[in-house]
């Protein structure tokens, strides 16, 4: 049986990149591919304490927010058992894994707090995907994307970070260069960009043919 592709999608909260993973594994499930869709954080254990940091609902020891590096060394536990458990076996077993987020987020959103070498060698051991699909906003239409969403907001929300975060995104490409990374223009409407992205889908994987 074929191993499943590994297909990840990266960019800014207001990117679009939740909508564009459903669209994209509806088109390959009506072409006929197994697919499963996950994101990061996991669901699993440590996703779920991530998503409470994330919403300052899980403060450190000191009841502040915990800091960068203990945020960090989470989304790395977190990955390696999101790999064991959910996105390896799927892939060994001929399933398409369409991912939102993944070790470029720590390198952009982490890596822009801390040490980025550091946040590097926590990350180091990961397998590349197939694709990573970086969906590019500019910073204020990311920001007024998520001023319109009624979701809660989290600690990396905000517009100053978010424009150290495009930066960072740059610069993961750097630390990683062997990941294959195609970047889409994520700036209109969200059916002309999930074209463009099958688009790449075809071009780059092959997938389809």
């Amino acid at each position: 049986m074929a191993r499943g592709k590994f297909i990840v999608f990266e960019g800014l909260d207001g990117a679009g990149t939740t909508t564009q993973c459903r669209l994209l594994s509806e088109w390959l499930r009506s072409h006929g591919r197994r697919v499963h869709e996950t994101a990061e954080p996991s669901e699993g254990p440590i996703g779920r304490m991530i998503r409470q940091v994330l919403r300052e609902e899980q403060l450190g020891a000191d009841d502040l927010r915990m800091n960068a590096q203990s945020i960090a060394a989470l989304f790395a536990a977190d990955r390696a058992d999101h790999l064991k458990s959910e996105i390896e076996p799927a892939l060994n077993d001929g399933v398409d894994i369409i991912c939102d987020r993944y070790v470029h987020s720590s390198l952009a959103y982490q890596g822009s707090e801390i040490d980025l070498e550091w946040v590097a060698s926590l990350n180091s051991v990961m397998p590349a995907p197939d694709l990573i699909i970086f969906v590019e906003v500019p910073v204020a239409v990311a920001g007024a994307r998520r001023a319109a969403r009624d979701d809660e907001a989290e600690i990396y929300e905000a517009d100053v970070f978010q424009a150290k975060v495009a930066a960072g995104y740059l610069t993961a490409r750097s630390m990683r260069p062997h990941d294959p990374v195609a970047t889409i223009d994520g700036a209109g409407s969200v059916e002309h960009v999930q074209d463009e992205i099958r688009r790449v889908i075809i071009e780059r994987l092959g997938l389809l043919e």
